[in-house]
């Protein structure tokens, strides 16, 4: 908007109030009449009252030390950065300032991405040309990063859910499912070959059929029948095998 014969100062000084609401708004009531006749006035006064000297020097602190942090991609950095510039607009730094404080701020990789989309050194190219290339590179990068994440929360069950948390889920489902499985799986017993020290066969020695009660028994007795009868022929009616004539006889049974 041109006025003939009015400088634009004045235009400014005229619209500016517009833009303001809340306290800027009831700080610039509360000023006296006629105290603000000039544009840079106006600029000073309101400096004064909401950037305070103190407040000023830490701002231009944080833009003097800024550092791209190591999980923030590059757009990101030049946002932050931004955002930072913006929140001291006085902070009196010229564009080659701002562009050499940014670009020392990337990392090596970023860094050599700007060299290679510069043709050269980036700090050897015109401000104009600098911005391009970052405003550029950013669209790019931000671009892409929209097209990842997009394709994460379509592919993943939770929403807003980030690729390394997703995949840190899967990987603790897996083990989970395979401690369940192996829990439920009954134990291998490898099975003890018996050996019977009796007859040598594959079973239990309480299993002979060598020492069987019944059998043992049975042999016993034809045994001794055998053996009475060839006494009793011979005449030997007191005769008893060795192996009975050695035995005491229980208490209270008669002499068979």
């Amino acid at each position: 908007m041109k006025l003939p014969n009015v400088p634009s100062t004045s235009v400014m000084l005229m619209f500016f109030p517009f833009s303001l609401e809340g306290a800027a708004q009831i700080w610039l009531e509360k000023e006296p009449p006629r105290s603000i006749l000039t544009w840079d006035d106006f600029v000073s006064k309101f400096i004064n009252q909401f950037f305070p000297p103190s407040k000023t020097i830490n701002l231009r602190n944080e833009i003097t030390r800024f550092q791209q942090r190591f999980d923030e991609s590059f757009y990101e950095a030049w946002d932050r950065f931004n955002d930072l510039l913006r929140a001291c607009p006085h902070h009196g730094f010229s564009e080659l300032h701002q562009l050499d404080t940014f670009y020392n701020a990337l990392n090596s990789n970023d860094q050599d991405s700007l060299n290679s989309a510069a043709g050269g050194n980036f700090l050897d190219k015109m401000p104009r040309e600098c911005l391009k290339i970052i405003e550029s590179k950013s669209k790019v990068r931000q671009s892409r990063s929209k097209a990842i994440v997009a394709k994460v929360s379509t592919s993943s069950s939770t929403p807003g859910i980030s690729p390394d948390v997703a995949e840190l889920k899967d990987m603790v489902k897996a083990l989970l499912l395979d401690k369940k499985n192996q829990s439920q799986a009954p134990a291998t017993v490898k099975a003890v070959e018996e050996s019977c020290v009796t007859c040598g066969g594959a079973h239990s020695h309480r299993n002979c059929p060598a020492t069987d009660g019944n059998v043992y028994r049975d042999n016993i007795q034809e045994y001794m029948s055998q053996a009475a009868a060839v006494n009793y022929n011979q005449g030997n009616t007191g005769y008893r095998p060795p192996m009975v004539a050695n035995q005491v006889r229980p208490p209270g049974f008669p002499p068979v």
